[in-house]
């Protein structure tokens, strides 16, 4: 229902008020940003975006009330997973194959 890349995409469009702005910050087509905000908007209760159409007013997108904790909540359990795991991140940091070499 949420992940990295919705997370980031619902972030987008709270900073660009756009759908297509946000995808295309993220190398991501128009169709397939609408195609997860679709997603998320079914997945929860309570609408996360709400888009009105272009024209003389320009239309544009937001995150409504829900959208904005969702995307706060995650954001902390993001935080609270990096801190909490950090000591494993190391580990399998360590582990990882020097990429210096070109390999």
């Amino acid at each position: 229902m949420l992940g990295p890349g919705k997370a980031d995409l619902l972030a987008g469009i709270r900073d660009t008020g756009s759908i297509s702005a946000a995808g295309r910050a993220m190398s991501m087509s128009y169709k397939r940003a609408w195609s997860l905000v679709e997603e998320m908007n079914a997945a929860f209760g309570t609408p996360l975006v709400i888009s009105s159409r272009g024209g003389a007013q320009g239309g544009g997108a937001h995150l409504t009330e829900a959208g904005e904790a969702v995307l706060s909540h995650y954001r902390t359990l993001e935080q609270r997973a990096l801190a909490a795991g950090s000591e494993q991140i190391e580990a399998i940091a360590a582990l990882l194959d020097d990429m210096s070499e070109g390999k």
